[in-house]
């Protein structure tokens, strides 16, 4: 591969004093801090490194609950998106009216990052929210939209327990039967989270869901269903932060681009890897074959999103050694803070680095590629037992150094449209399940007049986005005919 370019984010680790602004630059660290909570990074310790030690993907101890124990002092930081500070605080607000403790908590989704270009008519707010505040209109604009949240848990019964005699109507009827039959649900059914939409706060619609910290650091580090996992592939606001979470997360990051690059071929724009990414949590998912999604999500998210995506991303990308920006645009210092700048990638497609990314995928995940692979290749049980047994160098709080082996390279070595196969496969399986259970749980959690108001505005929404799509395209054909009509009147001049 050609050498490679020093990019702009390289300065974040030869000097722990920069890091990115919200359009995608950097800026003094110091000036980032005073626009954020304490919470937001919180202070390591002075004998945390500025810089990641080579091999602590290697080694990452999930076992921690400092900030200071983390690999290094900065570690993380592309996880935090830079949003409008009032409508932050505005949403931070919304987490301390709960007196139930909560460890971990994200806002996600259209209602904080637009999937489309904001409305020239902000008077329509006051239809969705009760009264909420100035800082959450102005960020919605003229498209009000419900605020998701996700609160990670230490103890769900207790935490039901504390809310339900605060926020006793956020439940549904199966409150009344108390706490351990809230949690009991909630842990055993769907993909581990209790979902509570429709509720107001602070004058704001929101809908939280509430999940054990261990359920949250398994789905991220292993991929066991890919329910979180797949949300915090995409930009998130986090607003209270965990170590252990934010160690589990920036592999779940790794891991989304390790999984993109094998669905990608050599070369690919920056929109086509967020893309790839971001379709990770939709394979599979059940609202995406029934008319309950907008066909053009994905495109939608990604396309008014880039350079938070490339804030989350693009960090990463310059510390795998298979992939690269490779793009003349890129020699412009200032090319990361152009939301329209679409540059080019590549990526090495080597067995042996290839073979090496099959062996770093998630712990649950890969187990499930290894069985298609066994079945594939037609690998006796007994042999196939021996070499999962020789590859078993993980367990629940320490993973070991992961290279491929030639299993993994005979893997990545083959056709790379089985291999993507193969991975497509992987992830609907992974997600299929606990996703339609997810969705089946609702009508108990959220009750039958909240889920079908739900689902009747997922249905619109799918409406608004095929029209979309209709017109886009009548749009786009009659572009080309007077194209070529331009074209014919030049000839004939």
């Amino acid at each position: 591969m050609a050498s490679r370019r020093p990019l702009p984010w390289q300065i974040l680790r030869a000097s722990p004093i920069r890091t990115w602004a919200s359009n995608g630059t950097y800026r003094p660290l110091i000036r980032t801090l005073a626009t954020q909570s304490p919470k937001d990074f919180p202070p390591a310790a002075s004998n945390t490194p500025s810089t990641p030690p080579a091999d602590w993907e290697e080694n990452p101890n999930y076992d921690i609950s400092k900030f200071s124990e983390l690999p290094h002092s900065n570690f993380g930081v592309n996880q935090h998106i830079i949003i409008n500070d009032e409508f932050k605080e505005a949403l931070r607000q919304i987490l301390w009216q709960f007196r139930a403790p909560i460890r971990y908590a994200f806002a996600y989704g259209s209602g904080v990052f637009p999937q489309s270009k904001p409305s020239t008519t902000p008077s329509s707010a006051t239809s969705i929210h009760e009264k909420a505040p100035l800082a959450v209109e102005k960020a919605q604009g003229g498209n009000p939209k419900m605020i998701d949240f996700i609160f990670g848990v230490s103890h769900t019964e207790h935490w039901h327990s504390l809310n339900l005699n605060q926020h006793r109507n956020h439940y549904s009827a199966l409150g009344s039967l108390g706490s351990g039959a809230v949690s009991a649900v909630q842990d055993k059914w769907g993909a581990g989270v209790y979902f509570n939409p429709y509720v107001t706060v602070n004058g704001t619609l929101i809908k939280y869901g509430v999940v054990h910290l261990d359920t949250l650091c398994t789905d991220l580090s292993e991929w066991s269903t890919l329910y979180l996992a797949g949300r915090l592939h995409k930009p998130v606001k986090i607003l209270r932060d965990d170590p252990r979470v934010r160690l589990s997360n920036q592999v779940n990051l790794l891991s989304a681009l390790r999984t993109a690059l094998l669905l990608l071929p050599p070369s690919f724009t920056e929109q086509e890897l967020y893309g790839t990414i971001a379709s990770i949590s939709y394979m599979g998912d059940p609202r995406m074959v029934l008319p309950t999604e907008d066909p053009s999500k994905v495109a939608n998210i990604v396309g008014n999103n880039l350079p938070h995506f490339r804030r989350l991303y693009a960090p990463l990308i310059d510390n795998l050694p298979n992939v690269q920006f490779n793009d003349s645009r890129c020699s412009d210092p200032d090319w990361v803070s152009d939301a329209s700048a679409n540059v080019r990638l590549t990526q090495d497609m080597d067995p042996v680095r290839r073979g090496n990314m099959v062996r770093r995928l998630p712990k649950s995940f890969r187990s499930k590629l290894y069985f298609q692979f066994q079945k594939k290749f037609q690998i006796p049980q007994l042999e196939f037992n021996k070499m999962l047994e020789a590859a078993s160098d993980e367990d629940a709080t320490r993973i070991n150094r992961r290279e491929g082996g030639g299993f993994e390279r005979r893997i990545a070595n083959g056709p790379a449209e089985d291999l993507r196969n193969e991975v497509r496969g992987v992830i609907k399986r992974t997600i299929g399940w606990p996703s339609t259970s997810q969705s089946l749980k609702s009508f108990l959690t959220a009750g039958v007049s909240r889920s079908w108001r739900y689902m009747g505005e997922k249905m619109a929404n799918y409406q608004k986005g095929k029209r979309k799509a209709a017109e886009e395209k009548v749009a786009k054909k009659q572009k080309e005919q007077d194209e070529k009509q331009k074209e014919q009147e030049k000839k004939d001049e």
